[in-house]
């Protein structure tokens, strides 16, 4: 019997477009059966033909359905969830899915959460003995006291597609850095800048047994790997399998696995590292990267010898297995 899979995307956070984008990727290539519901960005949902003419048109403002909308969940051999960042990401929607007893893909609830929250992975990872970039912690409406010098990134803790990260010089500029922070999270993270890093990124596959890819690197001529820079065309450059001895490229396997393990990950992950000097620091892990046939997550499993259409058969498996 063929699959039948129910497809989430949209959103209402700053990641809404790129989670259409993916949206049209799995719709366009899906061995299986496809049924679509589309968050708006007013929070309400659309079904059916309309949840299609919005990811046709990239962008869907306003839902015609209040939460939680008319769908038949049941039915569905499993929920492929592609909303990216917050309420979608974050283990909110996961919660929901847990809740109605279906399959999903992706990590659960715990994970989801852990792994969205920066300030969160990097204590896990720690405890863990894999080294991160050093970092400090600043909450809404508290003295940032940061431990280290500039230059150092800002970032909200809870969001991706690094939307709301600011590079600081100086520590003039901090409290700039950390009102733009604030506008997206109550908790920012300040990290150190490191200097001459290379990029790496790594996709791992599965539950029990996690297997990961070849390693790729991200090229780019801007300040810092921003959101206009992930998603404009020829503004960076992938290179897939990155260009490293093989003793670098099966650490970085190996520390993938480790991290996502250690945050309990099932499913997939994109797990990002800066390497520099001969030191690698893990950077994050992305339990819902994008998922346009481009994107570096499809492309580092084609490199190790998964096809789109089948790495999204493996996905479904995966969920219906747990």
């Amino acid at each position: 019997m063929a699959l039948r899979v129910l497809l989430l995307a949209g959103g209402r956070f700053a990641e809404h477009e790129v989670s259409l984008k993916s949206a049209e990727g799995v719709l366009a290539a899906a061995p299986f059966e496809v049924d679509l519901a589309v968050v708006a960005k007013d929070g309400r949902w659309l079904l059916a033909e309309e949840a299609e003419r919005a990811v046709r048109a990239g962008v869907a403002e306003l839902g015609a359905y209040p939460f939680p909308p008319p769908v038949s969940w049941r039915d569905y051999d499993a929920v492929f969830p592609l909303i990216h960042g917050r309420w979608g990401e974050d283990g909110t929607l996961q919660g929901f899915l847990e809740l109605l007893e279906v399959p999903y893909v992706g990590a659960g609830v715990a994970a989801s959460a852990v792994a969205m929250d920066k300030d969160f992975t990097k204590r896990v990872l720690v405890a863990d003995g894999i080294q991160v970039v050093p970092w400090a912690v600043v909450r809404k409406g508290e003295m940032p006291l940061v431990p280290f010098d500039p230059p150092y990134f800002v970032k909200p803790a809870n969001t991706g597609s690094s939307v709301g990260i600011r590079r600081v010089e100086r520590v003039l500029d901090l409290d700039a850095a950390l009102e733009e922070a604030f506008r997206y999270d109550d908790k920012a993270v300040v990290e150190k800048a490191l200097e001459g890093v290379r990029e790496l990124e790594v996709g791992v596959l599965g539950n029990d047994r996690p297997e990961a890819s070849v390693v790729g690197e991200i090229r780019y001529q801007a300040e810092f790997y921003d959101y206009q820079t992930k998603y404009t065309p020829g503004l960076a450059e992938l290179d897939v399998p990155a260009s490293l001895d093989p003793g670098t490229q099966e650490t970085v396997q190996e520390l993938a696995v480790k991290a996502y393990k250690a945050i309990g990950v099932h499913g997939m992950a994109r797990v990002d590292f800066f390497y520099t000097e001969g030191e690698l620091y893990l950077n994050e892990l992305n339990t819902l990267p994008g998922f346009t046939p481009t994107s570096m997550f499809p492309r580092l499993w084609a490199a190790s010898g998964v096809s789109y259409p089948e790495l999204l058969t493996r996905l479904v498996e995966l969920a219906r297995s747990r």
